[in-house]
């Protein structure tokens, strides 16, 4: 049996980001991230559509109705949950989790888990650029990857 892995090369792939506006000077962050590296990548602009949700409790549905059109590979998930005072960020957290994963499970689309759920500001912005890397980027890098390995298993299998 063949070794299969998805090459980084995102020429000729279509993707939908969908990406929440609270926590915007977080989100806009990952958003910018994410459109670089597929750039970076060989993904032009007219092959990704961006979807703004008001926030990250909304991004699965809007995940989910982007990938029931057919029409993209894979799916980028962006937001940001940043702990408070309440047990909403468990609550928010949980479900984007759980959504994101569930549009992968009902569609076979990859959907890629890019909100950031964290303790702090701080932390956040350390994973859109500082000393944590950049997960808008590596959410990116993971949507062509995982579109590119479909690809293959369905040749392949």
């Amino acid at each position: 049996m063949p070794e299969l892995e998805g090459a980084i090369d995102g020429q000729g792939l279509r993707f939908a980001i969908v990406v929440a506006r609270w926590n915007s000077f977080v989100t806009e962050k990952l958003l910018q991230g994410a459109c670089s590296a597929l750039g970076e990548h060989g993904v032009v602009e007219g092959d990704y559509s961006i979807i703004r949700v008001p926030g990250s409790f909304e991004v699965p549905a809007a995940a989910l109705w982007a990938a029931n059109t057919g029409n993209v590979d894979a799916v980028i998930c962006l937001g940001a949950v940043i702990r408070g005072e309440t047990a909403h960020f468990e609550y928010v957290a949980g479900a984007a989790q759980q959504g994101v994963l569930s549009v992968t499970e009902q569609t076979g689309v990859p959907a890629v888990f890019g909100v950031l759920t964290v303790d702090t500001i701080e932390q956040a912005l350390e994973r859109v650029g500082g000393k944590e890397g950049h997960k808008g980027k590596e959410a990116a890098v993971t949507a062509i990857e995982m579109a590119n390995l479909r690809r293959l298993i369905a040749e392949a299998l």
